[in-house]
């Protein structure tokens, strides 16, 4: 039986014929900063991540010139409606090809993503204090954290261009999710994380069987050193905003929730944002919905960070970016440079949406509630976007007769030393010991 890299092989040439045979160019990049077009040839045929004219990536820096994808919408009008999209199962987001930057729209495709198989019910409704709060929970995806839904459109990119090696840095979530999908394809993954990485998200990286690099220093120090690897080595890279496919794979969870909501969207979602991807692939996914014409309005955008980790609040507040190393037990949104600034703010300004801060001691605290008032355990991040409701709703009394959902985005086993701030090791105590104090209460 062929081994999984023999596998890639093969699917790679596949895809690469089919990629020749379709002729149909549904999409084109264009720089967030000088607005320059090019095709996906200028882009992909010499694996180029930010815009030629003017992307620049410098040490402790957002990345300038962050690529977008654009679509033909008259094509993507002629082969997709509102009615077929809302018939879709969510996470299932193989079932709108048309809308994805791979060239070839063949069953190829589909056969591929069927083992990438997202969460298929990811919004739930709870309630919290008395009000009734949606929740998108993708703490149960193939890796057990939202990065799923950029590195699978990564990989598949990367499959499409015959390539079998793929690197990146990672503060643990998408390392893992890199690490795992890359296993389930076949692919090799390179992961470089900061030496203060949680015990959880190390192992299971290594788990996975990828290669790991511990770097002595930051996330931001495993970033720098990571583009510097990738020049020498040539392997593709996953990195968060730097590839532009990180961007619009994680729009699919503006997709799923319109999906699951059959298009009745909730007037505010709150976000947890440490680079800034995933907010800017949600409004991404909310912009092209709403320039089909299938929803009338992007639902407002919360941003929430750490207060040890604001750089994007305080941009967003102030207009300019001083760079300021990030201190925060939410490792997955520890950022002093996020990397997607720039269309973050964006994103933030365009929904009519908010910035806002938390401390370490809220997220604990939501941490504590989602898992014993929800039952959801989440990582410390995710609970991130709990905390800033609960903040929110506490200075601004509209947000309780307001439609809104929190976003949760990675698992709390991933992070199990969080778990031990609020949850004390139990004294053992011999079986008469307990018959007695259960038997005088």
């Amino acid at each position: 039986m062929p081994s999984l890299r023999a596998i890639a092989s093969m699917v790679c040439r596949k895809i690469s014929q089919d990629s020749l045979e379709e002729k149909e160019m549904h999409y084109q990049y264009a720089c967030f900063n000088c607005h320059k077009k090019y095709t996906p040839e200028e882009i992909e045929k010499d694996n180029k991540y930010l815009c030629p004219s003017c992307g620049m990536a410098k040490k402790n820096k957002p990345l300038k010139g962050v690529l977008q994808v654009e679509y033909d919408l008259d094509f993507i009008k002629s082969k997709l409606s509102r009615e077929n999209i809302l018939k879709n199962i969510p996470g299932a987001f193989w079932a709108y090809p048309q809308y994805w930057p791979l060239s070839s729209l063949s069953a190829t495709r589909a056969s591929l993503l069927e083992k990438l198989r997202l969460s298929s019910n990811p919004v739930l409704k709870m309630g919290i204090n008395g009000q009734d709060v949606l929740v998108f929970d993708d703490t149960r995806n193939p890796t057990f954290s939202y990065k799923d839904r950029a590195t699978s459109l990564v990989a598949l990119k990367a499959l499409e261009l015959g390539i079998k090696e793929i690197t990146m840095a990672s503060t643990g979530n998408a390392g893992s999710s890199l690490a795992g999908i890359c296993a389930r394809l076949g692919l090799k993954s390179h992961v470089f994380v900061p030496k203060n990485i949680p015990t959880a998200k190390r192992l299971q990286i290594q788990a996975y069987g990828a290669n790991l690099y511990l770097v002595d220093g930051d996330y931001d120090t495993a970033f720098d050193l990571n583009l510097e690897i990738t020049k020498q080595k040539g392997w593709y890279n996953r990195n968060t905003a730097l590839n532009p496919l990180t961007i619009e794979g994680k729009k699919s969870g503006a997709f799923d929730i319109f999906i699951s909501l059959k298009g009745n969207l909730p007037d505010l979602i709150f976000i947890p944002v440490g680079d800034g991807v995933i907010l800017s692939g949600i409004y991404k996914g909310f912009l092209d919905l709403l320039n089909l014409g299938w929803i009338d309005k992007i639902p407002q955008l919360i941003a929430v960070q750490a207060e040890g980790s604001d750089a994007i609040v305080r941009y967003f507040e102030e207009g300019i970016f001083n760079y300021k190393p990030a201190h925060t037990k939410a490792d997955s949104i520890h950022a002093g440079a996020p990397r997607n600034l720039y269309m973050a703010a964006d994103a933030i300004k365009k929904s009519s949406g908010k910035a806002l801060r938390v401390s370490d001691d809220a997220i604990s605290a939501a941490q504590k509630m989602a898992a014993q008032d929800m039952g959801i355990l989440v990582e410390p991040a995710a609970a991130a976007a709990l905390a800033g409701f609960l903040k929110l709703r506490e200075s601004d009394s509209t947000i309780s007769a307001q439609k809104c959902m929190l976003l949760f985005t990675g698992n709390g086993l991933k992070d199990s030393q969080s778990l031990e701030r609020w949850n004390s090791v139990p004294e053992a105590k011999s079986g008469a010991e307990w018959k007695k104090i259960l038997s005088d209460e």
